[in-house]
């Protein structure tokens, strides 16, 4: 196994006790959150592998929470997550789930209000790092750990290089971008990874080229 950072080893700042089950756990809460775009009304957690034998005992259950209502893995917060969630209006269920996942600590995060909602898969990779591998429906592979945009569009010819130009115009530099599909000629979602967080701007003038239909962030904070 190859280490890029001390950071992989010790894990990160975080409120404990595990650094897959609690801040890898308010990680995945916390990117759900973002691509929702604002706080939910709701919540169901269906908890697989690990996370749905242990999800008390480590304080999945609290992190997961707090990452919804947006506290980072340092959090004080996290501690108070669910009297929080209950001030701030979030009913939430937690879903011990049997069958069998990719990963042990897997999470499909169903969120949403009464404008709308957004079903997340997150799975806790060790050491606080975290990666989404699906979106309502579509797979991909987001780590969460750059600035990054997911644009929902019709699976058009010339939306891809549309919204690279525009991205291009704003002097936003891609890292790596993935496209998904569910079946072809319908809706397709292009995740785009960058190096700087996006300003609204840019999302509203990505949201304005033909056949795009949703445009979300996640920020690197």
């Amino acid at each position: 196994m190859k280490f890029t950072s001390v950071f992989d080893i010790i894990g990160p700042v975080m409120i404990g006790p595990s650094s897959s089950h609690t801040a890898g756990a308010a990680r995945i809460g916390r990117v759900a959150r973002d691509l929702f775009g604002r706080q939910p009304k709701w919540a169901k957690i269906h908890l697989y592998g690990s996370f749905a034998e242990t999800y008390k005992g480590h304080g999945t259950d609290v992190a997961l929470i707090g990452g919804l209502l947006n506290y980072d893995t340092f959090d004080e917060r996290i501690k108070t997550a669910f009297a929080d969630a209950e001030k701030a209006g979030l009913d939430y269920e937690f879903i011990p789930e049997t069958a069998n996942t990719e990963h042990p600590n897997t999470a499909r995060l169903v969120i949403g209000d009464d404008d709308g909602e957004i079903s997340v898969v997150g799975i806790s990779i060790g050491g606080g790092k975290i990666e989404v591998s699906e979106v309502n429906g579509f797979k991909l592979r987001l780590t969460g750990g750059m600035p990054a945009i997911l644009v929902v569009h019709d699976d058009r010819a010339g939306c891809i290089a549309n919204v690279a130009n525009c991205l291009a115009m704003h002097a936003v530099n891609i890292g790596h971008m993935e496209v998904s599909r569910i079946e072809r000629g319908l809706t397709a979602l292009m995740v785009i990874e960058v190096d700087q967080n996006i300003e609204d701007k840019v999302l509203q003038q990505i949201s304005l080229i033909p056949h795009i239909t949703k445009v979300s962030k996640i920020n690197n904070n």
